[in-house]
């Protein structure tokens, strides 16, 4: 791996940009898609996956139960549960669903099957199947949501993955006193690396465009 190359960086907090929800294996048609669970429609604003939820659409209807945070979560899962199981159903291919609620977002996974199909290289299918996932629970309460879908747990073992490395990166640059480009990343990837480098007690932040942004560890100081 290169050192840091001088580049326009971002801050640590790594804004989730989105994946393009590009046709998905297995899925056959987008009209097969939409008639599983309604049409996609317009494309959100950037997508703030990785940091604090926005508020209300402006004049969006909310169609939420009335209780607070909690209750609201749950009811994000269920829409994306269903969202997801009809997916499946479209795409013929067998897996139950997990719904649990991590923090501030809702948690969809997909359990007791292999497919690799639905994750991709580098998780890029999975990305795209999480982005209209997303806006299936938003087409329903009109607000944005954190909403987080995994299949059969690749995000668990990724996040595992993904720490070493950061740590490993981390250790290198506290003896180097150099700066280290770590390879091309997702923003799902690159929120983990961020985190892992700032628990060992060293800054990051990210450069360079989509696909190809990076995060670069900085040495302390």
């Amino acid at each position: 791996m290169s050192q840091g190359e001088s580049a326009v960086a971002e801050p640590h907090a790594d804004v989730s940009e989105r994946e393009s929800a590009a046709e998905v294996p297995g899925l056959a048609s987008q009209a097969e898609l939409e008639d599983a669970a309604g049409p996609v429609g317009a494309r959100e604003p950037e997508d703030a996956a990785d940091s604090a939820p926005t508020g209300d659409s402006a004049g969006a209807a909310r169609d939420v139960p009335a209780a607070a945070g909690g209750a609201d979560l749950e009811y994000e899962g269920e829409i994306a549960a269903d969202y997801v199981e009809g997916l499946l159903d479209v795409a013929d291919l067998d897996g139950d669903i997990d719904m649990d609620v991590e923090g501030d977002r809702a948690v969809v996974s997909v359990v007791g099957a292999t497919l690799d199909e639905l994750v991709g290289p580098r998780g890029n299918v999975l990305e795209a199947l999480q982005e209209l996932t997303r806006l299936a629970v938003h087409r329903q309460t009109g607000s944005r949501t954190r909403v987080m879908l995994d299949i059969g747990g690749y995000r668990i073992r990724r996040r595992s993955e993904l720490a070493e490395a950061a740590q490993e990166a981390a250790a290198e640059v506290k003896r180097t006193g150099q700066p280290k480009t770590m390879w091309a990343m997702n923003p799902f990837e690159r929120k983990i690396v961020h985190d892992a480098i700032a628990a060992a007690g060293l800054g990051s932040e990210s450069e360079g465009e989509e696909p190809d942004r990076k995060v670069v560890v900085l040495p302390a100081g």
